[in-house]
């Protein structure tokens, strides 16, 4: 035997008021979805507009046309990317945040950049970082230095292995601090040593490679007096 609950009409008003209620306060699906994924597509805007400006110059250079280039990139730019002395680097390696990379996968180049690096303002490429080829290793070693006084890790890499580069930038180079000196480059073994002294120590720089590959620093040490 069943039995079926049948209302009074205050109960039922009651009901309806509280299922009317209910319904009202319940957010509608399409309200709680929008703003993330509105969000979402923004977040996803922001990060592919450096990618594309980036691909383009990329794209331009590899097809030889410095005009298309000049429409993406400033002048300076566009002089660096088609000056670049090896093969095109093979595999696009993103962005972190603003400053895109290529990079090699199937050939070594010197120093930790490993390809190509783009710095990409508003709608224009405005900086371009090269992996270089450098024929002297003094070259190199003050390359790497006055990169790391202008606090610029990017341009370090251009010459310099990871390794090098992270010890070097461990501290920030102070123009009211102690004065380096550059002593030039002496042979060691595998390579070159360039030295800076200064006030209380040394600083060296152990260069590799040769005029046919291209020098690179591939890491640095301290003397201390």
């Amino acid at each position: 035997m069943s039995r079926r609950l049948v209302l009074g009409g205050g109960a039922a008003l009651a009901a309806t008021a509280t299922l009317t209620l209910g319904l009202t306060t319940a957010a509608p699906a399409s309200a709680r979805t929008t703003a993330p994924t509105s969000a979402s597509a923004s977040a996803r805007t922001a990060a592919q507009a450096p990618a594309g400006t980036a691909g383009k110059l990329f794209r331009a250079w590899l097809a030889g046309d410095r005009a298309a280039a000049a429409r993406v990139a400033t002048p300076a730019a566009v002089n660096t990317i088609f000056s670049y002395a090896f093969r095109a680097p093979d595999r696009f390696d993103g962005c972190s945040g603003n400053v895109c990379r290529y990079v090699h996968t199937s050939v070594r180049v010197p120093g930790g950049l490993n390809g190509i690096a783009m710095t990409v303002t508003g709608s224009k490429v405005t900086k371009v970082y090269l992996s270089r080829h450098v024929e002297r290793p003094a070259a190199a070693a003050t390359h790497l230095f006055a990169a790391w006084k202008r606090g610029d890790r990017y341009a370090g890499l251009e010459v310099g292995a990871e390794a090098a580069v992270r010890t070097l930038f461990r501290v920030r180079y102070d123009p009211r601090g102690v004065t380096h000196h550059f002593q030039g480059c002496s042979k060691e073994p595998k390579g070159y040593a360039c030295a800076w002294s200064y006030d209380g120590g040394a600083m060296i720089m152990h260069v590799r490679g040769s005029k046919a590959t291209g020098y690179d620093v591939r890491s640095v040490t301290y003397l201390a007096d």
